[in-house]
């Protein structure tokens, strides 16, 4: 237990030289992220005049620019973008704007998400809704008909990024503070102030046939990739007693490895693993720790391909230590109840027929006589 121990700590020391920011990347990276995100939105709009196909395509380009600056906000709430705690939390504010996420709020939840991830025994803020095979079969039936609804592909990713985005967003968690409170406020305000003078200026439908659709398609992208990277066969969930921090980072978060563009796009959050290993690691560091680090070549890498077998999992099943499938699940329950059937049959003697009182029976009968 101490060996591990020690190898868990040598692994964060050997990350540690990344976790230092660096003020002419990340300003860098904000020019390249926003211009073109605001060129290509005017772009969308200029293109209704031409074909909506084209500001079909055009949005779906102008998306990828906003899964890019919800990394910069990401950054900014593990404070990871700029040392400046009030320089991450104003950027993050005006990208939360950009993105629909309110910075304090996200901030307050992800934290739960790191601290947590993996842990079965704390789950429920800030992560993807999991069942256990074994709370599934005991649920009651309408809770098995939600999850059911909640793990299903049209539904998280077609209503999630409405409910989200648009919808859960916009309120306050039970329990936050003032200064969560009132940073949710203002994004709301903000956001309501941005698009009232965007339909001003270019009319409502304008700007629900520009916006719409990248909007939808930067959220479906955003679930896909929080969903994706914890959510594979071999992931990494343990009770609170067996859980390990480090081992939840390198073995439950998957190194996504993208096609160089889209790792681009996405701000290197394919490298997952380091992230979760270690959060002030700016996000364009992430490639460089992952390669200075050859214990990390180890964690699971999923590709474009192979991750979309991950929408075949949905329940994590605690003896194999891995996701199943519903079907699995059900098969796996079918053969225990067949074990536990054949073992009465046995235990009865109903295996030929013939169940044969016991000793106990026939004095009982004798006396009766």
């Amino acid at each position: 237990m101490a060996t591990t121990q020690s190898k868990q700590m040598q692994l964060k020391k050997e990350v540690a030289p990344y976790e230092n920011t660096d003020a002419k990347k990340s300003i860098r990276q904000l020019f390249n992220t926003l211009i073109p995100l605001f060129a290509l939105w005017y772009a969308a709009y200029a293109s209704l005049s031409v074909s909506y196909w084209l500001t079909l395509a055009v949005g779906i380009v102008a998306s990828g620019f906003v899964i890019r600056t919800f990394i910069i906000f990401h950054d900014c709430c593990h404070g990871s973008f700029f040392k400046s705690k009030r320089a991450n939390a104003i950027l993050g504010t005006i990208t939360g704007v950009l993105t629909h996420v309110p910075y304090s709020q996200w901030k307050y939840s992800h934290s739960i998400h790191h601290a947590s991830s993996g842990n079965l025994d704390k789950r429920g803020l800030g992560d993807i809704w999991i069942l256990t095979v074994d709370e599934y079969e005991s649920a009651p039936r309408w809770r098995q008909i939600a999850y059911r609804l909640y793990r299903n592909p049209l539904v998280m990713f077609g209503l999630g990024p409405i409910a989200v985005f648009l919808i859960q967003y916009r309120f306050n968690r039970k329990g936050a503070k003032r200064k969560e409170r009132m940073n949710t406020y203002l994004t709301n305000a903000l956001m309501a102030s941005l698009y009232a003078l965007l339909c001003w200026a270019i009319g409502w439908q304008a700007f629900v046939l520009v916006h719409g659709p990248i909007f939808f398609v930067s959220g479906l992208l955003g679930i896909w990739l929080f969903y994706v990277q914890h959510q594979y066969e071999d992931s990494y969930f343990e009770n609170d007693e067996e859980w390990s921090y480090v081992q939840a980072a390198v073995e439950g978060s998957s190194y996504y490895k993208l096609p160089k563009p889209l790792q681009w796009m996405t701000g290197n959050i394919g490298f997952h693993h380091v992230h979760h290993l270690s959060p002030k690691v700016p996000n364009y560091y992430l490639e460089d720790a992952h390669n200075a680090t050859p214990p990390l070549h180890k964690a699971t890498t999923i590709t474009l391909l192979t991750s979309l077998q991950s929408l075949r999992f949905h329940l994590w099943d605690e003896e194999g230590k891995r996701f199943v499938s519903f079907r699995a699940a059900k098969q796996r329950a079918r053969k225990k109840d067949g074990s536990i059937n054949s073992s009465n049959d046995i235990y009865s003697g109903t295996g030929d027929r013939r169940i044969k009182p016991s000793a106990g029976a026939n004095t009982k009968t004798k006396a009766g006589a």
